[in-house]
């Protein structure tokens, strides 16, 4: 089964990371990878659901500040 497209906004629906903190994720290049559908500025920005997992994992800590 191909790795399912989410936008932004079905991000922040699914994951409850809101668009607007995606953009500046990808901004400042420190949220999820992503793919632009077009290289100018108006592309639509879409996301693998498998990077946005991975992202998500990437930022869970253990209880005492560890990381997990």
């Amino acid at each position: 089964m191909a790795d399912r497209m989410l936008t932004p906004k079905q991000v922040e629906t699914e994951y409850g990371v809101a668009a607007k903190t995606l953009a500046n994720y990808r901004w400042q290049g420190i949220g999820p990878s992503y793919v632009k559908t077009n290289p100018s500025k108006y592309g639509r920005v879409k996301y693998r659901r498998s990077a946005v997992e991975a992202w998500l994992n990437a930022q869970t800590v253990q209880a005492g500040g560890t990381a997990a």
